[in-house]
């Protein structure tokens, strides 16, 4: 069985399940205060940045510090869960397919899960802005290149926090402490993300694109890059290594039991 297949087939196993709907949620949720409180866009002149782009930097840093990366640890325990009830794993590992290949497969859907949570992030964008400029008379949309170029950059820039909380919902089988340890790792991206050594933890990578972003877009905060290097290099080391964890590890206890 190629991966393409089994990456088809654990597509199917969630078509049906709520995690598309609790992966939505957040997002409605983040976009209410923003069209709510839209106002308060126009007071970012000492910073130097417009309010449609703060509008669109204010959205996406709330998604890139918190939601997003919460998102990506209820989906990652709730994949590995449609395994483990009912011992699911125990007949996927009876048949003649790797576990290693099985394991990967699940990670592309996560990520599948992610880019669907990105669209609606993006669309939810745009209706929300179209929801302030009417209710500020005020456009605060922006053309496609820039929120595409924005929401691109957190996605792909998730992908090692991904591989890192993958490897904690497969190598920690209690959910409860799965899902308490991916998120508390969340928490300390805020004050890594302003240290030398901010490339070495994944779950700031997000949270410092935004915040770059916003720092090129206002001309009297300064400069916030993003080196290349050494994030690229670091950034792949650690998504290799996650997955190769979570590959060896995964279905390892049943194969034991």
């Amino acid at each position: 069985m190629n991966l393409l297949t089994m990456v088809d087939i654990e597509r199917r196993k969630i078509h049906r399940s709520k995690i598309i709907w609790i992966l939505m949620i957040p997002i409605v949720i983040l976009w209410i205060p923003m069209i709510i409180n839209a106002d308060v866009n126009f007071n970012m002149q000492a910073e130097g940045i417009l309010p449609e782009d703060n509008f669109l930097v204010q959205g996406f840093l709330g998604l890139s510090w918190f939601m997003f990366p919460a998102s990506l640890v209820i989906g990652t325990v709730l994949l590995n869960q449609t395994e483990r009830s009912g011992n699911g794993i125990l007949k996927m590992l009876s048949l003649p397919i790797s576990p290693a290949k099985l394991c990967m497969a699940k990670f592309i859907v996560l990520l599948l899960l992610a880019a669907v949570q990105m669209i609606a992030m993006v669309v939810c964008y745009y209706l929300s802005a179209a929801a302030a400029s009417s209710l500020e008379d005020y456009s605060f949309t922006l053309g496609p290149s820039d929120v595409l170029g924005l929401a691109g950059s957190v996605y792909l820039a998730s992908i090692p926090m991904a591989a890192v909380f993958w490897m904690i919902a497969v190598c920690i089988r209690t959910p409860v402490f799965s899902v308490g340890i991916g998120l508390a790792t969340i928490v300390p991206s805020v004050l890594v993300m302003n240290t030398k050594v901010w490339f070495a933890y994944p779950m700031c990578y997000a949270f410092r694109v935004v915040t770059g972003q916003m720092h090129k877009l206002a001309a009297h905060m300064g400069d916030f890059p993003c080196d290349l290097l050494p994030w690229i290099p670091a950034a792949v080391i650690i998504t290799l290594v996650c997955l190769a964890v979570s590959c060896n590890q995964l279905g390892k206890a049943e194969r034991r039991g």
